[in-house]
């Protein structure tokens, strides 16, 4: 008997325990209301390789609430927007999706308030991504461009006149 009450008990303590649906990871990045996802550098998890730079990861987790397609765009920071000097391809990853871009100056963004002369805000179209369901996901950006905090805060840095900045994920309006 005292099984069975036990048994009971237990069953109806796990029922009545649910996990909060709404809970996501700590630093996990919230979709804004107009549906952008802007994903800075200061924010992100770096991983760097200072012997194979091309392989420094930056890495986010973000909250979709209106899932569709999404416009990809790198943000940089640059003294010279018609050569932002990235060395190799940059990769961002999201789901099985993978784009791979040679960043090129699509757009200068002035009067930026992430910039102060002598530099520019200059943004690179990456491609587009869909993404079906609402739900929290892992993004990564995979560039020489990606440095520790340390060394994106360091005023005598090896950035040259390049920084990457931010990706932004955009909202696609029909």
């Amino acid at each position: 008997m005292f099984t069975i009450i036990s048994l009971v008990l237990l069953l109806v303590w796990a029922c009545g325990k649910k996990s909060d649906p709404n809970s996501v990871s700590e630093n996990a990045v919230i979709q804004d209301a107009d549906g952008t996802l802007a994903l800075s550098m200061e924010n992100a998890t770096c991983y760097s390789d200072i012997v194979n730079p091309s392989s420094n990861t930056a890495e986010w987790n973000i909250v979709v609430s209106k899932p569709g397609h999404f416009r990809v765009w790198l943000s940089s920071a640059t003294k010279d927007t018609t050569d932002l000097s990235y060395a190799n391809s940059v990769k961002i990853s999201l789901l099985d999706k993978l784009l791979e871009v040679n960043p090129e100056c699509d757009k200068v963004v002035l009067n930026s308030d992430k910039v102060s002369f002598p530099y520019f805000r200059a943004d690179s179209y990456v491609g587009s991504l869909y993404i079906s369901e609402p739900g929290e996901y892992s993004i990564q950006v995979i560039s020489e461009k990606v440095l520790s905090k340390k060394a994106m805060n360091s005023s005598t840095s090896c950035l040259g006149d390049t920084k990457l900045m931010s990706v932004i994920l955009a909202p696609m309006t029909r």
